[in-house]
């Protein structure tokens, strides 16, 4: 049994995580945590918990795994509170500064497990797989991602992106990213990052890879944020116990 704790845990990731992981196999809910709605029962009755009490309360129950999906700012400290209590991590919040990530890498590495990713579904691990492939086998093509996500997100460009970005540059080796384009901009080898913002948009990359007379575009969409939060329930049983360390997606879904 992974006994986990939440924290947003009445935000749109946090109860589709806690719906996820209701239906698992091996999993309980042991914790939920948000800075809004203390006291509100969630899935399984378990009340929300005042999330200035996370310490305290982790101390407490102490949940084999803390999934956090939030934002930078308290997702570090959330981080850093559970690794220092020995408490596993999954994390799915995006758009930390490089300061924040040194933060919690020093806080989990030699402490406890932690998957961390930009994307925890199926699907774009394997198109991550699919854009290493024919980056290299084209490697004098141009370059653009683009990404759309809904009106209400933060960061840009996405993580997923940069992280797109990051393994083209290991297929190519070091390259020159430019976010948009205004004015006068011709084009070199760099690759091109282009962030859309409308809507209810789940979440949309592209990778295009433009020839002479031709163009590759390697897509993926997410119809639902259940993709993501399914995805967070499995990396959460998976890293349970783990060796201390920071893994990817890739490490759960290619784990036998």
């Amino acid at each position: 049994m992974t006994r986990i704790a939440v924290t947003g845990a009445l935000g749109r990731m946090g109860t589709l995580i806690i719906q996820e992981a209701a239906r698992a196999k091996d999993v309980q809910l042991v914790a939920g945590f948000d800075v809004t709605g203390a006291g509100k029962p969630l899935l399984g009755g378990i009340p929300v918990t005042d999330a200035r009490l996370l310490g305290d309360t982790l101390k407490e129950i102490k949940p084999d795994v803390l999934i956090d999906f939030t934002i930078a700012k308290a997702a570090v400290e959330n981080v850093c509170l559970a690794a220092a209590l020995g408490i596993d991590l999954v994390v799915g919040t995006t758009g930390f500064s490089a300061d924040q990530q040194t933060r919690m890498r020093s806080a989990i590495e030699g402490h406890v497990a932690a998957v961390i990713s930009p994307n925890f579904s199926m699907g774009i691990n394997v198109f991550w797989k699919l854009v290493v492939q024919e980056a290299a086998s084209l490697k004098d093509y141009d370059i653009e991602i683009i990404e759309a996500h809904h009106n209400q997100k933060k960061d840009a460009p996405s993580g997923t992106a940069l992280a797109t970005v990051e393994v083209i540059k290991k297929a190519l080796g070091e390259k020159d990213v430019v976010f948009g384009r205004e004015g006068l901009a011709p084009r070199g080898k760099e690759i091109g990052v282009h962030a859309v913002r409308g809507g209810d948009i789940v979440g949309d990359h592209i990778v295009l890879l433009a020839g002479t007379g031709e163009r590759l575009e390697i897509k993926h969409q997410a119809h639902s944020r259940t993709a993501f939060a399914s995805g967070a329930v499995r990396a959460a049983q998976w890293v349970k116990g783990r060796s201390p360390g920071i893994y990817s997606m890739a490490d759960v879904l290619e784990s036998k």
